[in-house]
């Protein structure tokens, strides 16, 4: 009885993730061409294996075309997903108590997307549905990556350069959505970007990131706990 149930709940899980993998697979697919023009099929393969974070790889790939040193890559990546530790905390009070191995696959596989689909259930979270969902999710987005490099070998470079577009809009995306809550998030953006580009005058593009990062957060906390206060 116990196995059948694990087994039904993970099936729900990949039934679950289904809008994610609509979702994934051409931004992986860019990812894998993008990254063909620096990387060899293992490395990239690899980036969306043991990187598997969306924006970050497209970021990091960036970085490291700009001649960024491993240390920017590193603490670029580090302060853009620092929100999953928010996530897993959030998550982890609706799981079921598990330890081991288990976890640290769940950990891994938690993504924006992942986070939000776990996160609007109203039941609670077991470990064969979150394995479900992640598993689906990660492999689609591998091998989208894969199939990528592949495209890349037979596309012209010249639609692939074009494809360099895509890291822009899908940060444009993402900022767009927030733009509509928050008028500060508009604000705070501003001045981020107005930082970066300031600083990246006289410092590498890695570190100027980074700094702009850093502020945009403090910005954004002290922000938010304004408005927390107004609204009580």
């Amino acid at each position: 009885m116990k196995t059948t149930t694990v087994q039904s709940q993970f099936l729900r899980g990949v039934f679950s993730s289904v809008g994610i993998v609509i979702g994934y697979f051409p931004i992986a697919l860019t990812f894998g061409l993008l990254a063909s023009e620096q990387f060899s099929p293992l490395q990239t393969v690899g980036f969306s294996a043991f990187v598997f974070a969306g924006a970050s790889q497209f970021m990091a790939v960036q970085l490291i075309t700009n001649g960024a040193i491993t240390a920017e890559v590193v603490i670029v990546t580090f302060l853009m997903n620092f929100r999953h530790f928010l996530m897993s905390t959030a998550l982890a009070h609706r799981m079921k108590i598990i330890h081991g191995p288990v976890l640290f696959l769940i950990a891994f596989g938690i993504t924006d997307e992942t986070f939000t689909v776990a996160a609007t259930g109203d039941q609670r979270l077991s470990p064969g549905f979150m394995l479900g969902l992640e598993i689906t999710a990660y492999s689609s987005w591998v091998f989208g990556t894969a199939l990528g490099y592949i495209a890349g070998s037979f596309i012209p470079e010249t639609l692939q350069k074009s494809m360099g577009i895509v890291l822009y809009a899908l940060f444009g995306a993402l900022l767009i959505g927030q733009l509509k809550k928050s008028v500060a998030v508009a604000l705070i953006a501003g001045i981020a970007a107005g930082l970066n580009t300031l600083l990246n005058l006289f410092m590498p593009i890695g570190w100027s990131l980074v700094i702009a990062i850093i502020a945009a957060s403090i910005l954004g906390a002290a922000t938010g706990g304004t408005e927390g206060e107004a609204e009580e």
